[in-house]
């Protein structure tokens, strides 16, 4: 029985002191030894590697290509123009031993990283105008931001992959400054719009009374004529009329004279022997 509880012992001990010889390393991976705090020989990639019982540790890092996003700042560019830019930089641990030796964890590489990339980031738009940044050079000045900062963290076992601008906004003080000529601006557009329309009016306005009075002058007058000819006309038939039987002529006149004259409740003061009433007698 004894002996049973000694070789299952010497079993328990001999797969601690395994798990304590061998590390696997994922395919995300990649790791390094220390031993007695102190790194020693290469970083070791994806497998089962053996170390050291007790005196040799590992600390692994991601291979992974890694995002950094800068937190907003305030650049001054060529022009004098402040201007708040907001970056991120993509990449990666290349040199894990030296990684480690120089800024020992992730955290120390990303202030590292923010450190030289505002740095350069920083000089290169110091050198283009307002518009060249938010227009035109974007596209260089990343592509020189990322060559610089990839050359300096080169040293710290870094490989910068890509450095981009994701936004760039104007600094509050500078923003109500130009929404306030923007609006003046704007304004003044609209006064001026609102003066050259009223003149517009104006001049449709005119050009419309005096094509109104043309056309009435005309009608006026086409009326007056057809009104002279029709006169005229009537004139004619009733002289006609007249040389053809004169005493009907009169009675006709006479009774048309009547109807106009004789309405309700018409008093007339006329003697017997009136010429108006003879065809009543």
């Amino acid at each position: 029985m004894r002996t049973i509880q000694i070789a299952l012992a010497a079993i328990v001990v001999s797969v601690f002191l395994l798990l304590q010889c061998v590390f696997v390393v994922d395919q995300t991976e990649r790791a390094i030894l220390l031993q007695l705090g102190k790194p020693v020989g290469e970083d070791f990639g994806p497998g089962l590697n053996f170390k050291l019982p007790f005196v040799q540790n590992v600390i692994f890092f991601d291979a992974r290509v890694l995002e950094y996003d800068s937190p907003a700042a305030e650049i001054i560019t060529q022009d004098k123009k402040n201007m708040v830019v907001d970056n991120y930089s993509r990449w990666v641990i290349e040199n894990p031993l030296l990684f480690y030796r120089t800024v020992r964890n992730i955290q120390g590489g990303l202030s590292r990283i923010d450190d030289i990339v505002y740095s350069q980031l920083r000089e290169a738009l110091g050198r283009y105008t307002l518009t060249e940044i938010v227009a035109i050079e974007r596209s260089t000045i990343m592509e020189e931001v990322t060559a610089k900062a990839n050359s300096l963290l080169r040293d710290y076992g870094i490989r910068v992959i890509d450095v981009r601008i994701k936004r760039t906004d104007l600094p509050k003080e500078n923003q109500m400054a130009i929404y306030g000529r923007m609006q003046a601006e704007r304004e003044r557009q609209a006064k001026q719009y609102r003066s050259e329309g009223r003149e517009e009016a104006a001049k449709i306005t005119t050009m419309a009374d005096r094509q109104r009075a043309v056309i009435l002058a005309d009608a006026r007058r086409a009326a007056e004529s057809a009104r002279g000819e029709g006169e005229a006309a009537a004139t004619a038939i009733y002289a006609q009329a007249l040389t053809q039987d004169p005493e009907f002529y009169e009675f006709v006149r006479t009774m048309d004279a009547y109807k106009k004259t004789m309405k309700d409740q018409t008093q007339f003061v006329l003697t017997p022997e009136s010429e108006f009433f003879k065809f009543l007698q």
